[in-house]
Formats: structure tokens, C-alpha cells, sequence
């Protein structure tokens, strides 16, 4: 979706919520997706949790120098307490 759209869903009995299909398409959804609600105030946002990694490549310029997988872990660590705090 290149421009914001409102879409609408009913939530059931039992809380649950059927994504509409343009939603689910625009977003990549398949069985089994995870999905992100970031409430903010009165509104929610929806976010698929991860997509697919290949759809990255060649989006980021190659690192000046390998990167070690403990050094990633650390640093993903860091950022997910920092959000935490928030």
C-alpha cells in the first residue's frame, strides 16, 4: 500500500479479529504470522512481526568488517531493553 487506507474488523466474543484480506495481503500474511499491536494512547498499530529476511538483501551496504554473531545478540538485546523501558 503506498498510501494510507482504513480498513474495518469486528472483534468477537472471544477478542478475536479477522485481518481483512487487503490488509493481510498488503502485509505479506500467511497462516501462522505473528503480529505486533503498538497501542498508543486510543489507537493501535499492526505490524507484521517479520517478514521474509531475503526481501533485505542489497538494501544495506556490505559491512567494513565481519560482524560476529555475539556481537549481533548483544546489540538486538540492548535495543529490545531499550524499547522495554519505554
Amino acid at each position: 500500500m503506498s498510501h494510507p487506507v482504513e480498513l474495518a474488523a469486528t472483534v468477537s466474543s472471544k477478542g478475536q479479529v479477522v485481518v481483512p484480506g487487503d490488509a493481510s495481503r498488503a502485509l505479506g500474511l500467511t497462516q501462522g504470522s505473528v503480529l505486533r499491536f503498538v497501542v498508543d494512547g486510543d489507537s493501535v498499530r499492526l505490524l507484521a512481526a517479520a517478514g521474509d529476511i531475503r526481501k533485505l538483501k542489497g538494501r544495506l551496504p556490505k559491512p567494513a568488517a565481519p560482524v560476529a554473531v555475539d556481537a549481533m545478540n548483544a546489540t538486538i538485546a540492548e535495543r529490545r531493553a531499550r524499547i522495554a523501558e519505554r
